[in-house]
């Protein structure tokens, strides 16, 4: 499942996150790592949500981040 959002929507959510979870995005990204290794979109974004109490929003960009991340290491 892919995210239905324009870039800069998705860059404006990645911005705001520090100062909406008190934590960077490296913290949540270490987090998404450090799981229990679900495999789709979904449940990252609902681990997230239930594990941390984010709201979904930053979830899903949060999970977005780490698959451009890892497409961009691939490439």
């Amino acid at each position: 499942m892919s995210l239905n959002r324009s870039p800069q929507t998705h860059q404006t959510l990645i911005e705001r996150i520090p100062k909406v979870t008190g934590h960077g995005v490296n913290h949540w990204l270490s987090r998404l790592d450090d799981g229990p290794g679900l495999l789709r979109f979904t449940e990252r974004v609902n681990w997230l949500r239930a594990e941390h109490d984010l709201p979904h929003s930053f979830a899903a960009a949060l999970v977005h981040e780490a698959d451009l991340r890892r497409r961009a290491i691939r490439a």
